[in-house]
């Protein structure tokens, strides 16, 4: 059976080929060389800046980020952020998605413009520290979430779904007797999952990855998030050159910093296969509808 393909046609997929194997090296392997990196050994490190597969394995890096309860404790931390962040993002975002679909909606092309200027112009670094501060939210959690509650670009992206709905399906629920708030929940929202779960995604990783916030509106240590936490712990690890206890051993601070990725990403790394089978569709329907 002969081939329908070409020279031109065959050389192109090789190159093709080549090229996706070039990007999917360079994507793979600094991730492949932090994980690594956390397991080798100070002496290794030193010899081989470079390391994908560690001669000796240790744990001494995980070790010292471990020993401590504060991980646990800011582990909590960023988990409730996260969790309580995205369920209270998507609520408002949904509902501010939904309603500016509304045709019958007054004023709905001004509130788009508002929308959009904000992406272009904001109040500034003190002007959102002084909201924050008189609304008595220093030291509180909800430091963290409320001024990220809503993001312009992921509402964008939710109304464009929710516009790309056959108009019919609304029409029909009407004339079955059914309320907004029952089009809301019981057509809209569940015909929507892969643009729910694709902005999910969104808002988990930007409070998950919540470090400049934690900064400026939390003084408290035991309310530090993870980001937080660890970058103190490797401020510790290059602080601590020497040490008179002979016994003490400090990973190199190579390790504890490539440990501290390692750490920081896994649990946000857990949730995204979970959401994979939505994340495209919901990410390119969105994008292009409206």
């Amino acid at each position: 059976m002969h081939s329908d393909k070409t020279l031109g046609s065959r050389m192109f997929d090789i190159a093709n080929y080549l090229l996706l194997t070039i990007i999917g090296l360079v994507t793979i392997l600094p991730l492949i060389h932090v994980l690594a990196g956390s397991f080798t050994t100070a002496e290794e490190m030193a010899r081989k800046p470079f390391v994908l597969f560690p001669t000796v394995w240790t744990l001494s890096a995980y070790k010292y980020i471990l020993s401590t309860d504060a991980l646990f404790r800011a582990m909590g931390v960023s988990i409730l952020v996260t969790g309580l962040g995205t369920l209270i993002s998507m609520a408002l975002t949904s509902f501010m998605g939904y309603g500016l679909t509304r045709r019958d909606l007054d004023g709905r092309r001004i509130f788009n413009l508002m929308i959009v200027f904000t992406m272009l112009f904001n109040g500034g670094l003190i002007p959102s520290f002084l909201v924050v501060k008189n609304l008595h939210l220093i030291d509180t959690y909800m430091a963290l979430i409320f001024p990220v509650a809503i993001s312009a670009y992921n509402l964008i992206i939710l109304r464009s779904f929710f516009a790309g709905l056959p108009d019919g399906l609304e029409e029909s629920a009407k004339i079955d007797g059914c309320g907004d708030w029952g089009i809301l929940f019981k057509i809209v929202l569940p015909l929507s999952l892969p643009g729910l779960a694709t902005i999910s995604l969104f808002y988990a990783v930007t409070y998950w990855n919540s470090y400049f916030s934690a900064i400026m509106y939390i003084n408290k240590a035991n309310m530090w998030p993870i980001q937080v936490l660890l970058r103190q712990i490797v401020i510790a690890a290059s602080g601590i050159a020497a040490n008179t206890d002979t016994d003490f051993v400090k990973p190199p601070e190579q390790t504890i910093k490539m440990a501290v990725i390692v750490v920081s990403t896994i649990p946000i790394l857990m949730v995204y296969p979970f959401l994979q089978k939505y994340f495209a569709k919901g990410a390119l329907v969105g994008s292009i509808k409206g």
